[in-house]
């Protein structure tokens, strides 16, 4: 059944949470106007409990589009050209301007996930403090909530270097932790909710979206877990942790590289669409103010024959300018407004086992795995050097093309200590990694 997300709101947190109900499948609940906070924690209907669970399917998807164009513009991937002076000036630090803490380019992406946690943090709650479910499907709501929690601090982690973890009271928040302590959290976060999950039985007591078809049971849903904990753990530089949670995900280096959840998009009452799509420029809209313009160095910087540069970015009619940038390229990421979004897919995790070998040492199998993307992308065989130098090189130019404009590459950059790498496009432009904290977080 494809389902189509909407948004109500129900409970409200900080800015607010929102939680969705799928249009055909969802119970009914006491008070559909807006049930408090303590309600739901305390005895939740499997209705109450179903609305949360969707509520963090609809809330990680908050902040999506600011997620992707800021970190992109601020990597040279991309340039957004719009109304908004911000996107060409700001984030690219135009005549030595810095970033600003009050701005959508800091506050949007950490609002969303922030309501995405809070959703997750309610549901664990109220998971283990119900009658109306039994402890099979307490786990089941409990091993969801802690693991999508986990990923959208990831997120947070790679586009502000910091995360507050603690949020269940919201009088009493813990502290913003550096990288490397939130990441410790993250991680046994991640290990416990694979706990709950494996007590969880053959079944989840909720539905989940088409957006999650094939990873709708504990046993599957897990594999979305471990390879989460892949992920985090390649961050924290644990090869053998990473490639041991893969061994446990859906990685299969042999395998359709599109395989893995994703967010779904609609344009029905409360859906939205995907904030990434721009309508492609033809002769009568070539102008048009809003584009996603492809940096010229991802297109000049690309082997010959590279498919992904064929299938990502269209050259334009005319290139397009805009205060004192140009691209000859513009998206073509996606299809239409309402296309999917992979949330974490397979060739991103043969390109994390490649990184997890490198860490490990075991380059051979690095080499393997690289061959893999190059050969799904049209190009020959890694013909460099086996070491660990070399092959790392190697990683970070086949996840700039595999992963462009999917919120990586700055944060690559950054973690390697390549930042100052960066091109700057105009005298006076700056290079930031990081963007900064809110200001109505700051401590």
């Amino acid at each position: 059944m494809k389902n189509t997300i909407k948004k109500i709101t129900t409970l409200v947190w900080a800015c607010s949470v929102i939680v969705i109900v799928y249009s055909c499948s969802i119970d009914a609940v006491q008070d559909p106007d807006g049930p408090s906070v303590s309600g739901v924690e305390q005895n939740a209907s499997k209705g109450q409990l179903n609305e949360l669970v969707v509520g963090i399917e609809s809330t990680i998807r908050d902040g999506l589009g600011t997620e992707v164009t800021a970190s992109g513009t601020m990597a040279r991937e991309l340039y957004l050209f719009d109304a908004d002076p911000r996107n060409t000036g700001d984030l690219l630090g135009k005549d030595g301007i810095g970033l600003d803490n009050n701005s959508f380019y800091s506050t949007q992406q950490w609002n969303g996930s922030y309501r995405a946690s809070k959703n997750a943090n309610l549901l664990i709650a109220a998971a283990a403090n119900t009658e109306f479910v039994n402890e099979a499907e307490s786990n089941g709501y409990i091993g969801f909530g802690k693991t999508m929690k986990a990923y959208e601090l990831i997120q947070v982690l790679k586009s502000y270097g910091r995360a507050r973890i603690e949020v269940t009271d919201p009088d009493n928040l813990g502290p913003i932790l550096e990288f490397d302590d939130a990441l410790a959290q993250i991680r046994a976060l991640l290990d416990e909710a694979q706990g709950d999950l494996s007590g969880a039985g053959d079944s989840f007591a909720f539905p989940l979206s088409s957006g999650f078809s094939g990873f709708d049971t504990p046993a599957t849903f897990t594999e979305f877990n471990r390879a989460v904990a892949a992920l985090a753990a390649v961050y924290a530089g644990d090869g053998a942790s990473a490639l041991t949670a893969l061994n446990g995900s859906y990685f299969d280096i042999n395998g359709a590289l599109d395989l893995g959840p994703e967010h779904i998009f609609g344009l029905g009452g409360g859906d939205q669409a995907n904030p990434v799509f721009r309508v492609p420029s033809t002769p009568d809209n070539v102008n048009n103010g809003d584009q996603i313009i492809v940096h010229d160095s991802w297109i000049n910087e690309a082997e010959a024959g590279d498919t992904r540069v064929e299938n990502k970015a269209e050259p334009r009619i005319d290139p397009s300018s805009q205060d004192g940038l140009t691209g000859t390229h513009e998206t073509r990421l996606y299809a239409t407004n309402v296309s999917s979004v992979k949330i974490l897919r397979n060739e991103e995790l043969i390109l994390l086992y490649a990184e997890a070998s490198i860490l490990a040492n075991n380059l051979q199998d690095a080499e393997d795995a690289l061959n893999t993307i190059r050969n799904s992308a049209s190009l020959a065989n890694y013909a460099g050097a086996q070491t660990t130098d070399a092959l790392t090189t190697e990683l970070l130019n086949q996840r700039r093309y595999s992963l462009w404009s999917e919120n990586h590459r700055m944060f690559d950059l950054r973690r390697y200590g390549l930042s100052s790498t960066l091109p700057t496009d105009r005298p006076g432009d700056q290079v930031f990694n990081v963007l900064p904290v809110p200001l109505s977080e700051n401590e």
